[in-house]
């Protein structure tokens, strides 16, 4: 198991240390402040992450086809990811 810090863990999320710190304050991305520093799980951060993506089969299917509505003519596009 990594631990990382918060300069680590932001880093990692490619984002500013502030934003997580503030983030992991009110426990929006998993961390903990056992003493004065913030400490992090690399596969929580991980874990986060793939929480987020648009759709979780994506990672498994690779390209998915979508189907979206014309706005002038409500008519159903297929779309191929990519």
């Amino acid at each position: 198991m990594k631990t990382l810090s918060l300069p680590e863990a932001a880093a990692f999320l490619h984002c500013h240390p502030e934003w997580a710190r503030q983030q992991a304050k009110q426990g929006r991305i998993p961390g903990a402040k056992p003493g004065k520093s913030w400490v992090f799980i690399e596969e929580d951060l991980v874990a986060y992450l793939r929480g987020h993506y648009s759709d979780g089969s994506q990672i498994a299917q690779g390209l998915k086809q979508e189907k979206t509505s014309c706005p002038s003519t409500n008519e159903k596009i297929a779309h191929t990811g990519g």
